[in-house]
């Protein structure tokens, strides 16, 4: 499974230097870009902090900080989000973002169908949807529909998350520290190549890669392509000592770069230092082979 380091800002965060950030390893960002509905329910820097991350290539999201007490306030919401990001394209999911404390007494009925109606209403305009909340609020106030319908955006502050259920990103500090940024921001992680699965199915502004009349809605990501020096963060991933061994030699974790991007077998080899790349003889650099396969 891949693990890709991203952070999620607001004016809070203030002017960020987007290209430090990118060379501190951030792989994407989610940015909020309103909250409730209204006249100034825009976050002051999304259209900055938008610009200036996609102009130095890191892939990005959006969130949307919920206020809404009933779904007709959540359609609401959902339609001012929309007026925001409209003409923009997205890698990564527009996240609901639930945690006001004055909704947790609405209990789990409503905040659900609170959920679904901001979601159904984004889903109608053609974006993917997530949804955010702490594990508190997952354990006690959305139905099973939720899960098995939507993508969990987990905030859990703790160094491994006990959250039971799926989620597709997790949000792992709020204290995290990140060149380019003054103070503490958000870190956290996605397990799933999201920029593939938004670009192929043409989601969030992307235009679908494929049209055949036998496709279906959802279709398997494009298999991303490995380049010599790419950062990879590996969370315990089988880790081979050839091309073809069949069994593992250990299960690691950690920052590995691609050592020439050269595809043998399914596998690519692997270095523990970027100044290691492409470095010679191969046998005292490369640290090892990983499957492709396993990190898509």
């Amino acid at each position: 499974m891949s693990v890709y380091k991203g952070i999620d800002v607001s004016k809070w965060q203030g002017r960020i230097d987007w290209s430090l950030v990118k060379c501190d390893g951030i792989q994407f960002a989610m940015i909020r870009s309103t909250f409730g509905w209204g006249e100034g329910s825009k976050d002051i820097l999304f259209e900055t902090n938008y610009e200036n991350a996609k102009k130095v290539g890191i892939p990005v999201g959006a969130y949307h900080y919920s206020y809404a007490r009933n779904p007709q306030e959540a359609v609401k919401e959902a339609e001012y989000c929309h007026s925001v990001i409209k003409g923009k394209c997205f890698e990564y999911p527009i996240a609901f973002d639930m945690e006001e404390s004055g909704v947790a007494s609405l209990g789990k009925e409503k905040i659900s169908q609170i959920a679904r109606a901001f979601c159904e209403r984004m889903e109608s305009y053609g974006y993917y949807v997530c949804i955010y909340a702490n594990k508190h609020w997952l354990d006690n106030y959305f139905d099973d529909e939720i899960f098995n319908k939507y993508d969990i955006w987990l905030a859990q502050w703790t160094e491994k998350p006990t959250f039971d259920r799926v989620y597709g990103i997790w949000q792992k500090s709020s204290r995290g520290r990140v060149a380019g940024i003054n103070g503490y921001v958000d870190l956290d992680e996605a397990y799933k190549h999201y920029p593939s699965i938004m670009k192929y199915n043409g989601l969030n502004g992307f235009e679908k890669t494929e049209k055949k009349k036998s496709d279906n809605l959802i279709k398997k990501p494009v298999k991303k392509v490995y380049k010599a020096g790419d950062l990879i963060t590996l969370k315990d991933e089988k880790l081979y000592a050839s091309a073809t061994m069949t069994g593992e030699s250990k299960i690691i974790s950690g920052d590995y770069y691609v050592y020439d991007g050269k595809l043998i077998n399914d596998r690519i080899r692997i270095t523990n230092s970027k100044g290691n790349v492409n470095r010679k003889p191969i046998g005292n650099f490369v640290t090892g082979y990983i499957k492709v396969s396993d990190l898509e």
